[in-house]
């Protein structure tokens, strides 16, 4: 007999509302209740006998109540008291043999329908669902039977045959939508159809999907994609297929459709991976042609987890001009200590019918994590290669127009609680373009935070003046070689040899912080200064051999040098307000004068010479140090009392926003963030008092324009032999002086579309850990080179425009003096740098970047793409028309970069001879 919880009858349906709670325990403690009494409890009109069970203790130790009668005869059949009585372990229940491990919890969106007989609940309702242990099932039809512990659910389609809901099944990790599933409780085996699951990035669609347990299934007549419709554009189709969940697909013979239409390529076996984080695979490679080096198979390699904290790439390349590239790049990483990465490359050059080259790169990057050890901390930046290496790697522009490589490894250690700072480090700087390597190694640096020496212990009130003098002391050594690596110089040791050299320098600063004196800061200062060096150099002109001489002599030699100073400040406010109504609210003017004076006698003149260096008659003989050839080359010789003056300069408005109330109406806009002027004149020269006045400005202006200029003006004049002579330029005109050098640089941005929405192109993570994995992106560098040289691959369409522009110029004026030629020469030297793309339609993007010298009216560098949105795929062309090696690109792949291997890819490469 069955009953439905929309009955009409009154009395049915008052017995019905506690019928949830009898089925649940019923189900859910396991007990067997004879279908026949809970039927004739269930259906009878009247009280049924009330049985005296004993209370079952919540624990094993608690109390057990056991209710008494009474010995009275008149009180036969009464209970008159009860008594407490501890009962450990006194009896157990058996289970049923059909109940089940944990509670059932069900819901009903509609109507539940239950068969007592033959133990079945039906749930009706758009979202009805049941869930037990670690299984989720939600349906608009699903039905239980305890008899077999089977759960059945499909789909359920409206009078107009539209599907109302889809069955959704959890397990685990494992989340599918189904139209039919059969599925065991117990055992956690199921059987589904017409099944849509997803692992990772990959789409499945199983036809019938047999489920062994929570991590294995079997699938018949599947279908995977990384295209998240229906209908996907493209898909690989197997008969049979095992999955493990989240780790591991095995097909067997498989194939590709795209629009459902089959592909004539077939692979007897396939095997996809779907783990997410690392794991040890092949590195697919890529075919591409080059006119001088021929074909290639470009990084075929192989990617090995070593352990949690290690892992290795490798990756070569071969052509078939017999010029090859192999390349073993390590990583490490342990949480909350360090991280880094090691990478050497070696590469032969090999053109047709010349002679080739072997050239390497090594790179290491290392970063310590400054909480694992307070105080300490390490890092390197290594970055080492032959001279010939960057100008010969292919298709990569910017790397072949970067010639200067700068590495560092830096330990440093701060004391807790003392004001001392240590630091040890190696540099090294290359040149590639002259075949120039220098090094410096140790260089060594202590430093001791200022201290008070005249302050009190503890000191009460207010601090007398002499308590504020600090002394610090900053002391650095380094030693330094360098050598070039091109032909025609000698063996690299004896060049390193020959250059060593090694010194030290020494500064200890004095300062006294002095209180304000109204609106002017005061603040002297002293600093002595002490450098050490290895030689003494000396130059002569011999006039008959017409050449250079120098006199070297090698020992230790020290220098020293003191100044005081002391200067005064202050700060101007000045307002100009408008109308009350007036969009423009005021304009506020801020200015910072400065007046210093220094003192510096002269210690050093005794270490310098004059001498004439060559033959030209109207050249002067010239001042050189012997020390100009140390790693510090001494001090300056003259004595000097100078006498200097900065102001600075800020300027910036209030302006009232229509849209806006209250507080947030005014919004502070700045006009000229800074704009500054300086000027020194020297009270003890004989001639050329006044130093060379310059001006620097800064703004940005509307937060788009950001303008940098400077420029430097000589203020004395020159003579009809283009020599400069004791006399101001300011005298004869109001002027500054004679422009000598000047700088600007201008950097905008403009991009189109919804400023409120943020980029959702999934370009590239900056962050520093991968939360899939939690290893670094030590990679980052790696992939923004991918990206540089393929930018169509990774564009955002939604986007409809940017225009990204810098602009440099920078000019010089200064006096030749040669044999043909005596007056000023001028250099002007203009540079744009753009990055520009448009859509052209929704889904077709253009785009180019570049460089051009505005004054030799040459392309520095050029590349172009084109990309267009496949929806699960993409097309990029990529052009490179100018540089040393001018190439383009032809790729075709899915957006999924667990598929990014799998394209149609056509690239040609062009080297300029």
């Amino acid at each position: 007999m069955s009953y439905n919880n929309k009955g009409n009858a009154k009395n049915s349906l008052g017995r019905l509302c506690v019928l949830p709670f009898i089925i649940l325990t019923y189900y859910c403690t396991g007990f067997s209740i004879s279908p026949t009494i809970f039927q004739h409890n269930f259906s009878a009109d009247t009280i049924p006998f009330k049985r005296n069970r004993p209370v079952l203790p919540a624990h094993p130790n608690d109390s057990l109540i056991v209710p008494l009668k009474s010995t009275n005869p008149l009180l036969k059949d009464t209970i008159v008291d009860t008594i407490t009585k501890n009962v450990v372990d006194s009896f157990t229940i058996k289970g049923s043999k059909d109940s089940l491990d944990a509670p059932v919890v069900y819901h009903a969106d509609d109507s539940m329908v239950l068969e007592v007989p033959e133990k079945k609940i039906m749930l009706y309702g758009k979202t009805s669902d049941i869930k037990y242990s670690e299984n989720d099932l939600s349906a608009p039809y699903i039905e239980y039977n305890q008899n077999n512990s089977l759960v059945k659910a499909h789909l359920v389609k409206d009078s107009l045959g539209k599907v109302v809901a889809f069955p959704a099944f959890q397990q685990g990790d494992f989340k599918s939508v189904i139209d039919t599933i059969v599925f065991n409780m117990k055992t956690g085996k199921g059987l589904t159809k017409g099944t849509y699951t997803q692992q990772g990035e990959m789409y499945v669609y199983g036809k019938t999907i047999k489920k062994i347990n929570k991590d294995v299934f079997y699938a018949l007549d599947t279908r995977f994609t990384t295209c998240n419709l229906d209908t996907p554009h493209f898909a690989f189709v197997s008969h049979k297929v095992k999955f493990i969940n989240k780790k591991m697909a095995f097909t067997g013979p498989v194939h590709p459709e795209f629009e459902g239409v089959p592909l004539p390529i077939t692979l007897p076996f396939g095997i996809f991976p779907l783990a997410q984080g690392r794991h040890s695979g092949l590195l697919a490679p890529t075919f591409t042609a080059n006119e001088q080096q021929g074909i290639a198979l470009e990084n075929l390699g192989y990617y090995k987890v070593l352990n949690d904290n290690w892992d290795v790439e490798t990756r070569g390349t071969l052509y078939s001009y017999g010029g090859w590239k192999a390349s073993i790049r390590p990583r490490y990483y342990k949480r909350y200590h360090y991280q880094g990465s090691l990478s050497l490359s070696l590469q032969k050059y090999k053109l047709l019918d010349e002679p080739s080259s072997n050239t390497f790169a090594f790179t290491w990057s290392h970063n310590a994590d400054t909480k694992a050890r307070p105080g300490v901390n390490f890092s390197a930046n290594v970055n080492v290669t032959s001279s010939k290496y960057n100008s010969q790697v292919t298709n990569n522009p910017v790397v072949n127009f970067n010639n200067i490589l700068l590495s560092s490894i830096r330990y440093s250690k701060t004391w807790k609680d003392l004001p001392f700072t240590f630091v040890i480090s190696a540099n090294h700087s290359q040149n590639t373009n002259q075949s120039y390597t220098s090094f410096t190694f140790p260089e060594v640096s202590f430093s001791v935070n200022t201290l008070y020496p005249f302050r009190r212990k503890d000191p009460a009130g207010d601090l007398k003046w002499y308590e504020n003098v600090g002394v610090a002391l900053n002391t650095s050594a380094k030693s330094q070689s360098y050598f070039y690596d091109s032909t025609g110089h000698r063996p690299v040791s004896g060049q390193i040899k020959e250059n060593f050299q090694f010194g030290a320098s020494h500064t200890v600063p004095i300062s006294l912080s002095l209180p304000p004196l109204g609106p002017f800061q005061v603040s002297p200062s002293i600093s002595y200064n002490e450098e050490w060096f290895e030689r003494k150099d000396k130059y002569r002109y011999d006039t008959t051999l017409h050449k250079i001489d120098t006199l070297t002599s090698r020992g230790f030699y020290r220098a020293y040098d003191m100044a005081f100073g002391v200067s005064l400040s202050t700060r101007i406010f000045g307002m100009f307000t408008f109308k009350k109504h007036s969009k423009i609210q005021a304009i506020r003017h801020e200015i910072r004068p400065s007046i210093s004076f220094s003192y510096h006698p002269d210690f050093n003149s005794k270490y310098w010479y004059t001498a004439k260096l060559d033959t030209f008659s109207q050249s002067q003989p010239a001042a050189y140090s012997v020390f100009s050839r140390n790693i510090y080359t001494g001090f300056s010789p003259t004595k000097s009392g100078s006498v200097g003056l900065i102001i600075d300069n800020n300027l910036s408005m209030k302006i009232k926003s229509k849209k806006d109330t209250g507080e947030a109406a005014i919004k502070k806009v700045s006009i000229l963030d800074a704009f500054s002027i300086s000027a020194f004149y020297n009270l003890l020269a004989d001639t050329f008092n006044l130093s060379p006045i310059t001006i620097n400005a800064h703004t940005n202006l509307f937060n788009k324009f950001n303008v940098t200029a400077g420029a430097t003006f000589d203020p004395y004049q020159v003579n009809n032999s283009y020599q400069r002579i004791n006399k101001l330029i300011m005298a004869q005109k109001f002027s500054l002086g004679r422009l000598v050098s000047a700088n600007m640089a201008l950097q905008t941005s403009f991009k189109g579309g919804d400023k409120k929405n943020e980029s959702t192109s999934p370009i590239l993570d900056p962050q520093n850990i991968n939360p899939t994995t939690g290893l670094p992106l030590d990679e980052y560098q790696q992939e923004a080179a991918y990206i540089r040289n393929n930018p169509g691959e990774f564009v955002d369409f939604s986007i409809p425009w940017s225009v990204d522009v810098s602009y440099s110029l920078l000019y010089t004026k200064f006096i030749t003096q040669s044999i043909n030629f005596v007056g000023f020469t001028k250099s002007i030297t203009q540079s744009v740098n753009f990055n520009s793309s448009v859509n052209l339609t929704p889904k077709w993007k253009i785009g180019v970047t570049g460089s051009y010298n505005i004054s030799t009216g040459q392309l520095g560098y050029a590349s172009m793409f084109l990309s267009r949105d496949l929806h699960c795929w993409q097309m990029a062309i990529n052009v490179a028309p100018v540089g040393i090696f001018r190439f383009f690109s032809i790729n075709i792949s899915p957006k999924s970069p667990i598929l990014r291997d799998l394209k149609v890819n056509r690239t040609r490469t062009f080297v300029n001879q």
